[in-house]
């Protein structure tokens, strides 16, 4: 049953105002909802990473309330303010420049404030680029694990690859345009011939998905003149493992023969066989 749309934002019988967290267009301007249009038709203040970003959008729906910088770089100084703001009664917004607030993107350190203020935080749900990449891949999404902005320093990169190489579910990432071949590149290496789906520009006008594997996308994208747009990879759920009855340390120095370290030859049989690298160890010391 569909609840009764009130006329004006609620106070919820409190003398501070509320905070809204409202998800904005990741790209084009019809996706958002009537509800966050309310919700910011109504505040007394929008909080945004980029005022002119943010402007365009509240130009289009002809919303005229005022709007105040909150980005990484004056997060902390800002959360103060406005949770005095809130406390004094006034209801305020939280957008980013694309998407839910939070995700990736400043919010935080303004919600935990206002928690601990007894504020009520309300989040008006709508656009995002996880979703919208994960429920169009085609891969299977039963369970994913969400890593943010992957490191820009290779070697955290692929820490965190290696790391999360058994976790029987999809992952997704965001990346810059910049950075894709090198991530592409870490991500063929140690995912191998798992399933890959690359988004970009989403809801945009020049929207595409990629599909195979992390080598097929880095050779497509290389041949291209330029790479542009934001990004969010989608790497599907470790590959079942193919059937293999040779001995395990036999397939352990058959990597090794290819030049891996012995940590990394043992990983390596270990995603290969499907079992722990406990189990590995154990069979390598009979």
């Amino acid at each position: 049953m569909y609840l009764p749309v009130p006329p004006t934002l609620p106070h919820y019988g409190n003398v501070s105002g509320s905070l809204f967290l409202v998800a904005t267009p990741i790209g084009n301007l019809e996706d958002i909802t009537f509800r966050a249009v309310r919700t910011l038709k109504e505040v007394d203040l929008i909080a945004c990473e980029d005022t002119r970003h943010t402007r365009r959008l509240l130009d289009h729906y002809g919303i005229e309330k005022p709007a105040i910088s909150y980005h990484d770089h004056n997060e902390t100084d800002r959360a103060r303010s406005l949770v005095e703001r809130l406390l004094a009664g006034s209801n305020i917004a939280v957008v980013s420049d694309a998407g839910t607030p939070l995700i990736s993107d400043p919010g935080y350190r303004l919600v935990t404030a206002a928690v601990e203020a007894g504020i009520r935080v309300i989040p008006i749900p709508g656009p995002s680029a996880i979703l919208a990449a994960l429920t169009a891949s085609g891969l299977t999404v039963d369970s994913f694990y969400f890593g943010g902005f992957v490191s820009q320093k290779q070697s955290a990169r692929c820490k965190l690859f290696e790391a999360l190489a058994d976790l029987d579910c999809s992952l997704v990432f965001y990346e810059a345009p910049h950075r894709i071949l090198e991530t592409l590149r870490d991500i063929s290496e140690i995912y191998g011939n798992r399933q890959i789906v690359l988004t970009r520009e989403l809801t945009k006008i020049h929207e595409e998905f990629l599909r195979g594997t992390a080598l097929a996308l880095l050779r497509n994208l290389s041949e291209r003149e330029s790479i542009k747009g934001e990004m969010t990879i989608v790497i599907g759920k470790p590959l079942p493992p193919a059937p293999d009855d040779r001995p395990v340390r036999e397939v352990f120095e058959g990597f090794l023969s290819q030049g891996l370290s012995r940590m990394d030859a043992i990983k390596a049989t270990a995603r290969h066989r499907g079992v722990s690298k406990r189990e590995i160890y154990a069979a390598l010391e009979t």
